[in-house]
């Protein structure tokens, strides 16, 4: 099995690609692909990933298929073959 991640702006800049695809077993969750991607890209601790490794700091997320409706908002859930998993940081002010 395995998903695609693709990166976008900070995320694509610290990773220095636009995609990639990661193997996973049918037991991954979303939560372990983030501790992948922080062990991966420990530049992103901090900046994208939270301190301990296995969460998204507030301002970012999961964007699954393309479906800005639908992001992945429970990181214990497990990706499906083939997906297509959007790193988005979303960027608000006031």
């Amino acid at each position: 099995m395995k998903v695609r991640i693709e990166f976008s702006g900070i995320a694509k800049n610290l990773a220095g690609k636009d995609s990639m695809d990661l193997p996973i077993t049918g037991e991954t969750t979303y939560r372990e692909i983030i501790k992948l991607l922080a062990s991966m890209y420990p530049e992103m601790i901090n900046l994208l990933i939270s301190p301990s490794g296995d969460e998204f700091l507030s301002s970012v997320m999961f964007v699954v298929d393309g479906d800005l409706a639908n992001p992945v908002m429970l990181i214990d859930e497990k990706p499906h073959d083939g997906q297509c998993i959007h790193l988005m940081s979303v960027i608000t002010g006031g």
